[in-house]
Parts: structure tokens; C-alpha cells; sequence
């Protein structure tokens, strides 16, 4: 569609002067062609010629075969030799053909899952790290230095109220599971016990000088590092089982002093305001509400780390863009850090894009909250897929769960909430990571039994230096008889996927791709059924669509941070 679009566009500069993006998409059923144009009636006021007039000026200079439908549609078929042409291409260099360089020499940094140490890593942690993975996979395809970079409160009040009850317990071999009963239970004494709410404040206050002077050697310093190091450790070997490494950790301690740094040489120049003993930003001036920057105690806020973590990205990497993946409910109080910092840094905001999620939640609708410790846990997620795939399917295998997880997340369109099904996640059928990756193992089954079947025909021949040439797989040209409409149905699929991963990376949209192989898939199972390869008087044209079919699908896939096993 991307060479249509580019022909289109180029004719319409040429014979108007206007510069003009035309929309090509797949023509509908009732019309007998591959795509179709609605630029004519786009045009018609601009131009004041009718639809019809200016379908046929431009039907006279595209070098397509296209036909003309009313009010003035523009519909083009691809011919045999053209849909031949570009498969060989994608044959003989397929990572080439679908390269793209559009962030060539930029640096990306992708900031996402940001968990905080003395708490566990919770479903949204899950999510946000998946779909945070496959954008950064994303521009990594567009030629960009990714930095994947997580973000975590290693001080703070959560932390505060995990060490009020850890202090007051005899825990000899501290686990990941303590610390978060224990945050449970802070946050209830927190909110319910005025005494504890003010030994809490204190001790945030302790907590904070402790990381900021490096303090170790007393009972509750020796505490907080121990809970911290656990912390990190439990996070980067729960990252390690679902195939991600984050390129840099920020704790919110290493940005807050040149979080606060800013926030107080801005107060001086009005960007923020003193009110009632704290630093605040005013962000009703500009249509949003207010917040804390230094609270009435002197410690920084999130806000203010927030920051911080700006500047520190921008003096550690001098990136070209950067992506923040947060929850909704993060929108707007980044709306007002971000602001704050457009008042004197307005092109490091230029340069941030703030995309969030909404919340994921299990068949029922059950709301699960941390603070109360009914939340579903990361690891739990990927414990329920694997107990449904080996109830399905009596399988055990961790590609096939894993894929089954990351691709029920990485289907949807990111902002709005997700109803996650274990047991959906896992069919065979249907719009599954099992069911692509199923389809990808029928294609390597294929070739596989069509390479066999050239060093078959060629031993009978006695023809060797054949059977060496073709050990790689089927390289030959198409035949010359038409494709069948299965057949082109599929090679247009094919066909689809550069533009797809365009629109993936300028809208940071993994979902996309998640939906192309799907759609893919389903057209290689119509193949599959109408179409023998193997023993066929067309092998060799059909093989070289398969190729090009699994190509197709383990680039995408890998997109998607998931790999293909070899056998299910």
C-alpha cells in the first residue's frame, strides 16, 4: 500500500501542487480490486472539479491497473508479476527489505514498569513491562539506540510504613513476601492510628537521611539496605523470566537532589510557590490543579523526583526522545510535572511522551488494590497461564505460556482497562499467542517436508549440485500461471507488514502488530487448507510463500518479545 500511497501522493503534487496524504486501505468485498483511494472526493472542494473529473486526471498518470467506481473511488489491482516481484524480494533479503531507518542515530530512552523497592511486583508491573519491551523493540526496528530504564521509590512513605511494622517484628531471613505484609499492615496503622501516622512521618524523615548520607551501621540502616538490595535482586530475576533487561535502574534517591536543585532555583524566579511552609506549582494558571513539590518537612515529593529523573535522563543520555509508560491514573499529576518543567525546560518536554494504560483485571471485575493486599500478583499471572496451558493441552511448556501472557496484553490498544482470562490466553484458537505461534510451527513443518522432498527428487536424479543449492530452503522464481486467490490473499498480507510496523512505531502501538499476524495467520490457515505445498506441481512457488510467511511472522513476534518454539 506504501509504494500506492507514495504514487498517489506524487501525482497529486504534479498535476495540483498540493501536498496531500492520501488514504489507501484494502478494497471492499463488492469491489473486484486489491485497494481503493477515497483521495478524489477528499479533494473535490479544494479543487472545485467533481470526484469523478479528478479520478480520471489521476487515473491517466498512475502507473497502476485501476478502475474507477462512483462517486470517485479510485481501486487498484496488483498484477501477478507484481506480487511475484516483491515476494522474490522479500525472499532473498527479508530483514533488509522490511528495515527501516527512521530513528537512525537518535537515542530513545523507554522508561516503564518502575516498581518500588519494599513493595512486589503486581499484574500492572507485568503489563507495563511487556508492552513497555515491545515499544522499545519498536524503535529499536526504526534504527534507534533504545535505553530501557526503570524508575522505583526506594524512599518514601510506602517505605516508611514497610519499616514501622518490619522493625517490630523478628524476621531472621528477611523475604520479598514479609516486606509486603508488612506494607499491608504499615499502610492500615497509617491510616488508622493517629500515633502510628506520626512515627510513620518521622521515620520517613530518618529513612530519607539515611540514603541521602549513606548511612549503615545502625539496626534500622542495616534494615533499609537489606530491604532494598531484596528488593532489586527479586526485580531483576522476576524481569529475567520474562525475557527483559532494563539498560539502567533509577532509584528515586540518585535524581532527588537535583530534583530539589531545580524546584528551589525555579522557586526564586516564580515558576513555583511557597504555600504554607511547602513548594507548590500552580496549575490552575495554566487549566490543571495544584500539587506539592517540597512538603511543609523540606523532604521532596514524587513530583520533585519526578524532576530530578528528568534531568538525570537528559545529562546521562542527551536522548532524542523519551517515553514514560505510566498507569492512567498517573495522567494528570504528570501533566503538572511536565508543566512545571515546560516553564524553563520547555524542549525536554517537547521531547517526553507520556503514554498510559489502564488497569487489568481478571473475569468478575474484581477491584484489587496494593494498599490492602488483595492484589494479584506478576508472578501469579504467569502461574495461572501455566497451570491452564497444562490443563488444556497437558503442556508445560514455558515459551508457549509466556507468549500466550504477552501476546493477550500486547493485542489490546493501550489506555483503556483489560479483562485478562488465563484460560483464554492459552486456546489454540482464536486470537492467541498459542494459536500464532501453532501457525508458525505448520509453516516450518512445511518446509521442512518440501526440503525433503527436493533432496528426494534430486537423489533420484543423481542431481547433487541441485540438492546442495536448495539445502537452504526454496530460493526459485514463481511460475508464470496465475495465483490463485488464496495465494494472493496471502502474499498482500505479507505484503502489509512494512506499513503496519510504520503506523507500530510513529503511534507506538504495539497492538498493531499484535493484530496484523493474527489477521496474518488466519489467511495462512486458509492457505494451508486449500493450498498442498509439499508434492504439488507448484512446491517451489508455494514453499517460497511459506518462507516468506515465517519470516514474516518471527519478525513480528520478536517485535512482540516472543519467540517461536520448535515444536507443539
Amino acid at each position: 500500500m506504501q509504494e500506492i500511497r507514495e504514487q498517489l501522493k506524487n501525482a497529486i503534487k504534479n498535476l495540483y501542487g498540493l501536498d496531500f496524504e492520501p488514504e489507501v486501505t484494502p478494497s471492499p468485498a463488492n469491489i473486484p480490486a486489491d485497494y481503493s483511494t477515497n483521495a478524489p472526493l477528499k479533494l473535490a472542494k479544494e479543487l472545485h472539479k467533481s470526484p469523478m473529473a479528478i479520478s480520471e486526471e489521476l487515473s491517466n498518470v498512475l502507473q497502476q491497473e485501476l478502475t474507477i467506481t462512483p462517486p470517485g473511488f479510485i481501486n487498484f489491482t496488483l498484477s501477478d508479476n507484481y506480487l511475484s516481484s516483491k515476494l522474490s524480494n522479500l525472499n532473498k533479503d527479508f530483514t533488509q527489505q522490511i528495515s527501516s531507518d527512521k530513528f537512525a542515530g537518535k537515542t530513545v530512552i523507554c522508561e516503564f514498569s518502575d516498581p518500588n523497592p519494599f513493595k512486589v511486583l503486581h499484574v500492572g508491573h507485568l503489563y507495563t513491562s511487556v508492552v513497555g519491551d515491545s515499544i522499545s523493540r519498536l524503535f529499536e526496528y526504526a534504527g534507534a539506540n533504545v535505553i530501557r530504564a526503570n524508575f522505583g521509590g526506594d524512599v518514601g512513605l510506602h517505605v516508611a510504613k514497610t519499616m514501622y511494622i518490619l522493625q517490630q517484628k523478628d524476621i531472621k531471613d528477611l523475604t520479598i513476601e514479609d516486606i509486603a505484609k508488612c506494607y499491608v499492615e504499615g499502610t492500615a496503622a497509617y491510616d488508622d492510628d493517629e500515633e502510628a501516622h506520626q512515627k510513620i512521618t518521622d521515620l520517613n524523615k530518618e529513612i530519607y537521611k539515611i540514603n541521602s548520607e549513606n548511612i549503615h551501621g545502625t539496626p534500622l540502616s542495616d534494615l533499609y539496605w537489606r530491604g532494598r538490595e531484596l528488593s532489586y535482586d527479586y526485580f531483576k530475576n522476576f524481569y529475567a523470566t520474562i525475557g527483559l533487561i532494563f539498560d539502567k535502574f533509577y532509584p528515586e534517591s540518585t535524581v532527588a537532589s537535583l530534583g530539589l536543585e531545580k524546584v528551589k532555583a525555579e522557586l526564586e524566579k516564580g515558576v513555583y510557590e511557597e504555600s504554607n511552609g511547602a513548594v507548590i506549582f500552580n496549575g490552575e494558571k495554566y487549566g490543571l490543579h495544584t500539587r506539592v513539590f517540597i512538603n511543609k518537612e523540606g523532604v521532596p515529593t514524587y513530583e520533585t523526583k519526578d524532576v530530578g529523573l528528568i534531568f538525570t535522563k537528559w545529562q546521562d543520555y542527551h536522548f532524542d526522545k523519551s517515553v514514560v509508560i505510566t498507569g492512567n491514573e498517573q495522567l494528570e499529576y504528570m501533566k503538572v510535572v511536565l508543566k512545571s518543567v515546560e516553564q524553563y525546560a520547555p524542549d525536554l518536554v517537547e521531547k517526553t511522551s507520556h503514554l498510559t494504560h489502564g488497569l487489568v483485571k481478571l473475569p468478575g471485575n474484581v477491584k484489587m488494590s496494593s494498599r490492602k493486599g488483595n492484589f494479584l500478583k506478576a508472578v501469579d499471572v504467569l502461574d495461572m497461564v501455566k497451570s491452564a496451558l497444562e490443563s488444556e493441552y497437558n503442556s508445560k511448556d514455558e515459551k508457549v505460556s509466556l507468549a500466550a501472557t504477552k501476546y493477550a496484553f500486547l493485542k489490546y490498544k493501550m489506555g483503556g482497562n483489560i479483562i485478562f482470562d488465563p484460560k483464554e490466553s492459552v486456546k489454540m484458537t482464536g486470537n492467541s499467542g498459542p494459536y500464532l505461534l501453532y501457525s508458525a510451527v505448520r509453516a516450518k513443518k512445511i518446509l521442512v517436508s518440501v526440503k525433503d522432498t527436493f533432496e528426494e527428487h534430486n537423489r533420484q536424479r543423481g542431481d547433487y549440485g541441485a540438492t546442495e543449492a536448495r539445502n537452504d530452503g526454496p530460493e526459485g522464481a514463481f511460475r508464470e500461471s496465475i495465483f490463485t486467490d488464496t495465494e494472493r490473499n496471502l502474499i498482500k498480507k505479507i505484503l502489509e507488514y512494512k506499513d503496519v510496523l510504520s503506523e507500530s512505531v510513529s503511534e507506538m502501538a504495539p497492538h498493531k502488530v499484535a493484530n496484523y499476524l493474527y489477521e496474518l495467520a488466519q489467511e495462512f490457515s486458509r492457505f494451508y487448507e486449500n493450498c498442498q505445498v509439499a508434492g504439488s506441481d507448484e512446491e517451489e512457488s508455494r514453499a517460497m510463500i511459506v518462507k516468506v510467511y515465517l519470516d514474516t511472522m518471527t519478525h513480528g513476534l520478536n517485535i512482540l518479545g516472543i519467540n517461536i518454539p520448535e515444536e507443539m
